[in-house]
């Protein structure tokens, strides 16, 4: 990673369960569970406000020191969203070293247009606003820029200039984003006024008054 790893300071969780969790929550904590390598969970809770910063900005690893446990070195492996999914009420991580290779989700930050964005009826359709990627934990980045006025009329994942020690998970053949050509649809023939069909109507009318006024 080309950016230091951010450090929280966790604390640890006795009581546990929903209503233990909310009483955290609206004390700004954020509560949160630490898994792997061999090792115990354990449940701590972070300051809300200084994490969800950090994951708004696409941050992934943290280290996190923990009352009477030391300092982990931390990946998000889930999140758990609230009721109306506009908020992150609990956090699921997972031990590692920076040197561990890992598969993770990463934001595509699109930067321009498709050359091919400005022909006639074209909409440039995002496809994938994220993929799925394998490098060292140390090498994550927050997001993966593409610049997609170098490309025509599409974007796939294999064509994405990754950084080195990076692969792609996702299929190469899976569009990021792409031009469709929507046809202008032509106008129907104008039809003939009300006006017209009344004078008309009213031609044909006045014309059976005068025969009928011949007979008698």
């Amino acid at each position: 990673m080309a950016h230091e790893t951010p450090t929280l300071v966790a604390s640890k969780r006795e009581r546990l369960g929903t209503r233990y969790a909310q009483r955290l929550r609206k004390s700004g904590q954020l509560p949160a569970v630490i898994y792997g390598h061999g090792a115990a969970p354990i449940s701590v809770s972070v300051d809300e406000k200084k994490a969800l910063a950090h994951l708004h900005h696409g941050q992934h690893v943290f280290n996190l020191e923990i009352e009477g446990e030391g300092t982990e070195t931390c990946l998000v492996k889930d999140l758990q969203f609230g009721f109306l999914g506009d908020n992150v009420i609990h956090v699921d991580l997972t031990r590692v070293n920076l040197d561990e290779r890992v598969k993770i989700l990463v934001h595509l930050d699109l930067h321009g247009e498709l050359k091919s964005a400005g022909e006639a009826g074209a909409i440039m359709v995002h496809d994938h606003a994220e993929i799925e990627v394998e490098c060292a934990v140390r090498d994550i980045p927050e997001s993966i820029r593409v610049d997609l006025g170098a490309y025509e009329s599409s974007i796939n994942v294999g064509e994405l200039d990754l950084p080195d020690g990076m692969v792609a998970i996702t299929p190469e053949d899976t569009n990021i984003v792409h031009i469709q050509i929507v046809a202008e649809e032509e106008e129907p023939e104008e039809a003939a006024s009300t006006d017209e069909v009344a004078d008309e109507e009213s031609d044909d009318g006045g014309g059976d008054d005068d025969a009928a006024k011949s007979e008698d």
